[in-house]
């Protein structure tokens, strides 16, 4: 006679059905082969991806490169303390401590000088203390929280803004991996305190910028007039920009194709820089292309210093497969590495808020932008070859002798790959 199934081993079967389910839903259905017609050196090649992810083609901008908290943090708030009309800011991250404190002193002081103050803090990422809120919406601060979770609206838990934007009097913007966390201080001294990239921009990206605040100000809710200053003038000091936006969709986005035709474009050399580095199958053949035709392409990701371990774990699982086609892999030693960036045969750069994987890519609320313009991919360049001395090359023989543990760690939390 068969037994029944107990209950105590029915639940957790039940449990696990369903989650098997849900992670099985939720992987891409297809893969994205994309190949360009243009490479990144061809002077059409701007305007030819532009078009593919439609995005606007800007000229005439300038770009400035902030390296860590001791860059990134006075170039901001000197920025907030100049403000004469305006401030836009949104963040993942507003956590209490002294980079809190002098944030919301300089938007408080602002909003008193008749500066008009918008903020957008993500419900889930940002942790505003209560005084500090008080202290902006007393101010004269507009304070949204991004998509705010309820009983009733779970299935919208999932969906973040992840972006990083500060615009100032629509003149000079920000963005960048940085939010707004004592662990972005110092130079990444220590374990305590992040690596990190922002980037300061002027011209008229800086308008396709605060345009990408507005839409998450117009999805926070309430009433938006959404303002801009006219065009500014051509700096002349870099070549051609666009911005591309991501939002939650169902297996891929303008900004997920702009990764996959960057590395398509690439034809001597590409440089990623990305935490939380998980790909699919759209962006491992994309990869294994680029290494077939001869591009030397070098990946620079977190090591064990990492706040999200089973992401770390998901991202490994796929080291042997890059490794086997010739990609150099390297995992930044000192500290959790956070830098977003993207350099093409040392012609064009793109950063921003994105991570290279499917949170960002299909997820989150994202930004990147793309530049083309030798200086700035020579100063991105230069700081990336600085984190590589500081890091570990990991080599193919080496990382296939590791633990057995660790290879079934890596092989278990791949399976939610598409949900990191």
């Amino acid at each position: 006679m068969t037994q029944p199934i107990r209950p105590r081993v029915l639940i957790p079967l039940i449990i696990a059905t369903i989650v098997g389910l849900g992670l099985a839903l939720a992987q891409d259905q297809e893969t994205l082969r994309i190949v360009s017609a243009v490479s990144a050196k061809d002077q059409r090649y701007p305007a030819y991806v532009a078009a593919l992810v439609g995005a606007d083609l800007t000229r005439g901008n300038a770009y400035d490169v902030l390296t860590n908290g001791n860059q990134i943090f006075p170039a901001m708030l000197a920025a907030i303390d100049g403000a004469r009309r305006r401030i836009s800011l949104e963040t993942y991250i507003y956590e209490p401590g002294d980079v809190a404190n002098q944030f919301t002193e300089a938007l408080e002081n602002a909003a008193r000088r008749g500066v008009a103050v918008t903020i957008i803090a993500d419900s889930i990422g940002a942790n505003i203390e209560r005084s500090h809120s008080e202290r902006l919406r007393a101010a004269g601060c507009r304070l949204e929280w991004f998509n705010p979770t309820n009983w009733y609206s779970l299935e919208h838990v999932n969906y973040r803004t992840h972006r990083k934007i500060l615009v100032v009097d629509g003149e000079i913007g920000f963005t960048g991996g940085a939010g707004v966390a004592d662990h972005w201080l110092g130079h990444a001294q220590d374990p305590e305190h992040w690596r990190d990239t922002q980037i300061r921009m002027r011209g008229p990206i800086v308008r396709l910028l605060e345009a990408a605040f507005y839409e998450d100000l117009i999805d926070a809710g309430g009433v938006t007039t959404p303002v801009f200053e006219d065009e500014p003038e051509f700096l002349d000091r870099e070549g051609a920009s666009f911005l591309v936006r991501s939002s939650p969709t169902g297996g891929s986005n303008d900004l997920k194709r702009l990764y996959l035709l960057l590395i398509a474009s690439a034809q001597r050399t590409l440089d990623i820089a990305s935490p939380y580095f998980v790909m699919d199958e759209s962006t491992i053949w994309a990869f294994e292309r680029a290494a077939q035709r001869g591009v030397r392409v070098r990946i620079l990701v977190e090591g064990d210093h990492t706040d999200a371990m089973p992401v770390k774990y998901a991202s490994r699982a796929d080291y042997d497969r890059l490794m086997s086609v010739g990609v150099e892999l390297y995992e930044f030693a000192p500290t959790m590495m956070h830098a977003k960036v993207l350099v093409v045969d040392g012609l064009l750069s793109m950063f921003g808020s994105a991570n290279f994987d499917n949170r960002s890519l299909e997820l989150n609320e994202e930004l990147n932008i793309a530049v083309t313009g030798r200086d700035l991919a020579a100063r991105l360049t230069m700081d990336f070859e600085r984190d590589l001395r500081a890091s570990s090359r990991l080599e193919l023989e080496a990382w296939r002798a590791r633990s057995p543990l660790l290879k079934a760690r890596e092989w278990f939390w791949s399976a939610f790959g598409e949900v990191f």
